[in-house]
């Protein structure tokens, strides 16, 4: 697959999940009932996990999206690498979380779910990138 495919990938991938995130966010300051299929969804942002430093953390999920769709935009190592490395960290935080939700919370949300797998499914595409090489032995 070429980087050009996969740079439009990362960037759908990375909209949806800002998309997600951005939904979170604006519940949270707006401060309106979450649509929630799971019933958990209002638990789950009430906690005190729902927050890292005072800041929310469908907003630091929101500006990671952001910054990974913006790594899309360009085609150098520096991208792929920076796109890797947020995903991949976006990964493990979200294992933090999912843990935090089943066994300390007791209670899942469902947008939480849904934005674990699209960062899942933006790790893979953004380690896929990180392979690629683009016609002629160009690396960029």
């Amino acid at each position: 697959m070429s980087d050009r495919r996969l740079r439009f990938a990362v960037a759908a991938i990375a909209a949806v999940g800002a998309g997600i995130a951005a939904y979170l966010t604006y519940a949270r300051y707006a401060h309106v009932t979450i649509a929630c299929a799971t019933g958990g969804c209002e638990t789950v942002q009430a906690s005190a996990y729902a927050e890292l430093a005072g800041i929310p953390v469908a907003t630091l999920g929101l500006a990671a999206y952001v910054f990974v769709l913006g790594t899309a935009f360009f085609r150098g190592e520096l991208a792929r690498v920076a796109g890797a490395a947020t995903a991949i960290a976006g990964v493990l935080f979200g294992v933090y979380l999912l843990v935090v939700q089943l066994v300390v919370i007791d209670a899942l949300c469902h947008w939480c779910l849904a934005s674990d797998l699209v960062l899942d499914a933006l790790a893979v595409v953004c380690l896929l990138r990180l392979r690629v090489r683009t016609l002629a032995g160009n690396p960029y």
